[in-house]
């Protein structure tokens, strides 16, 4: 099959299941275990942590290993949030329309908290606006959150300009930054975050691994999400998951020299240019600023239902994100941008891996222009 959703999910790289392999042979030991065994797992996971810190301009100090980029997210906005020592009169959260649905679910329980949640809308663009920022700053505004790269429309949002705001605010500042790194350069400082969430599984490593970034952690009080015997600097508790971690390295190591090679076949220009030969109508939804293994594509004189079916066995397509194509309503990134549910239901995330050819994209294209309408 051709695979056309790697933004749900990143198929995983062979170098990833080779290191996998190793270190579920070798590293069984329990990293917090004094012995020889153990302090040789330890250094394999904090070798992995310097690499992450090393990519991203951090201390490995800074980094702490979790489950994904959803529990990241949640450790970013209920550790500091929900700790005793967080003002109480600091109960205001900024987040943009566009964010992953678990940003939303995590506001939700902490209205039931006591915070107020404000919520900023996209420009037609998809582009979060330091400005509409600004327009929502209260005194009593606590944490800013706007991802780095949205993962339907795949824009890359200003969050360097978001960030000055911030700190010129005294407001923390939250990236999810799941969707961007090892696709394009992350440095903490320059984007001027506190805290940001990563997952392995989005650049060819294992699924069940991530990180999150927290600015001087070890100067923060913070509540854990899992209480468990103090792991990860107390703020995640539970036996560390060194294999997965080591498999998360190798993919750190190896997907970014792969995807540049892929960003150099033009491939989203090539989809675009191809369709455009073809007479098929669309429209991009997004910019053409947007990273290149992601397009969102209205098709507005397409027969979805027959495209989808006629073609099951040949592409993995995906309308919307994997966290809303299965759902009734239309994805809330769409309709943020202003498109109606029907426009919706014509519209495809269409995501590549960097092993796509045009080729494919020649039976993607072939395929899109038999079920016209």
């Amino acid at each position: 099959m051709i695979y056309l959703d790697s933004a749900a999910s990143y198929p995983l790289l062979p170098e990833v299941k080779t290191s996998l392999i190793y270190a579920f042979d070798s590293c069984y030991a329990n990293s917090a275990s004094g012995h020889i065994l153990g302090e040789a797992v330890l250094q394999k996971v904090d070798k992995v942590r310097e690499e992450l810190a090393d990519m991203i301009g951090a201390y490995p100090s800074e980094i702490i290993f979790t489950s994904g980029a959803t529990e990241s997210n949640n450790i970013a906005f209920k550790s500091i949030l929900l700790n005793s020592d967080h003002p109480k009169d600091k109960n205001h959260i900024i987040i943009s329309a566009i964010e992953h649905k678990c940003i939303f679910a995590i506001c939700e329980y902490l209205k039931g908290e006591g915070f107020e949640v404000s919520i900023v809308l996209p420009n037609k663009e998809g582009i979060i606006e330091p400005k509409s920022i600004v327009s929502l700053i209260k005194s009593s505004t606590a944490l800013v959150s706007v991802m780095h790269v949205n993962n339907e429309l795949g824009t890359i949002n200003p969050i360097s300009e978001i960030g000055e705001i911030c700190f010129e605010h005294n407001i923390l500042f939250h990236s999810d930054a799941a969707q961007s790194f090892g696709k394009t350069e992350i440095d903490v400082d320059d984007l001027n975050v506190d805290i940001m969430s990563f997952s392995a599984h989005k650049i060819g490593g294992p699924k069940g691994i991530g990180a999150v970034y927290i600015r001087d952690l070890r100067k923060r009080s913070l509540t854990p999400v899992i209480h468990g015997a103090r792991q990860e600097q107390g703020v995640r508790g539970g036996t560390v998951a060194a294999p997965l971690i080591v498999g998360f390295g190798t993919a750190i190591n190896t997907f970014p020299h792969s995807y540049l090679s892929f960003v150099d076949k033009g491939i989203r220009n090539y989809l675009l240019t191809q369709l455009t030969i073809a007479e098929i109508p669309f429209s991009i939804n997004g910019n053409e600023k947007a990273l290149p293994h992601m397009v969102s594509l209205t098709l507005p004189k397409t027969n979805v239902g027959i495209l989808v079916r006629d073609n099951e066995k040949l592409f993995c397509l995906a309308q919307g994100s994997a966290c809303s194509s299965k759902e009734i309503e239309a994805s809330h990134v769409l309709t943020a941008l202003g498109l109606s549910r029907e426009e919706a239901e014509f519209t495809f995330r269409i995501s590549f891996t960097n092993e796509i050819t045009t080729a494919d994209i020649n039976l993607l294209v072939s395929a899109i222009k038999k079920a016209a309408i």
